[in-house]
């Protein structure tokens, strides 16, 4: 949210000019109010994108669950297009407001070509295990530590921020759970384990961008907006290492 509207159309824009088919992108355009939501939703179906991640109206806090389901029907009312694929986003402890479980399966049910699928970064794998219980729905768990988890259940894998700094261990992890080789699966997935529990101990985004920067050798990278503070060009040197060591 550190992005204005202008900027978030423009890096969407930037990316698909710049060869990224958007047919692969699904594109993160929940904020506080329906109008807003509807302009980022119908600008990325503008450009292609796959679908869209949107969060609950997250300003007012404890709201009735009827409210949302209708700022969702408004919402694919507004849109009016059979291309709209809806991803929920559920993180209440960032935002304050989540999905009930019982809400996500209305959507569904209501809307199922449309609402399709549900990231659940709540953390709480009770909260995520049930999700996986709405016929039809795809879930992803938030991060990778229950990854193998949810691939038992019929899960495609997982939405993670460390991906954007260890992306090809979780994916090989995806790979041999896919070719039946749960064991590999489960020994891949201690070093993907042991390497989120060290970026769990910072902050995640500015160390995350840290680390690009290092890797990229580009320090425009570590760049990051107030409230965020940069993460420490010699701290993140340290934790480079480390990662390295695993």
């Amino acid at each position: 949210m550190s992005v204005a509207t202008r900027e978030r159309e423009a890096a969407l824009e930037a990316l698909v000019d710049g060869g990224i088919d958007p047919g692969v992108m699904v594109v993160g355009t929940g904020v506080t109010n329906l109008p807003g939501t509807v302009h980022l939703t119908r600008h990325a179906m503008e450009l292609g994108c796959r679908a869209c991640m949107v969060l609950p109206p997250f300003y007012f806090k404890d709201p009735d669950p009827e409210g949302l389901f209708r700022y969702f029907a408004g919402l694919v009312e507004r849109i009016g297009d059979d291309r709209l694929r809806i991803m929920l986003y559920h993180i209440p402890q960032v935002a304050g407001v989540g999905f009930p479980v019982d809400l996500a399966a209305r959507l569904h049910t209501e809307f199922p070509e449309v609402v399709v699928a549900i990231k659940d970064s709540s953390g709480d794998w009770a909260n995520t295990g049930s999700l996986f219980c709405i016929e039809g729905l795809t879930v992803y768990p938030g991060a990778e530590l229950p990854l193998l988890e949810a691939l038992d259940l019929g899960g495609p894998g997982c939405i993670t921020a460390t991906a954007n700094v260890n992306a090809g261990p979780v994916a090989e992890v995806i790979r041999l759970h896919g070719s039946g080789d749960r064991q590999a699966a489960e020994a891949a997935m201690v070093d993907v384990r042991a390497y989120r529990m060290v970026m769990q101990e910072y902050p995640v985004i500015p160390t995350m961008k840290r680390l690009l920067a290092l890797r990229l050798d580009d320090p425009t990278w570590a760049t990051v907006r107030p409230p965020f503070l940069p993460a420490d060009e010699a701290a993140g040197i340290r934790l480079e290492e480390r990662l390295a060591a695993l």
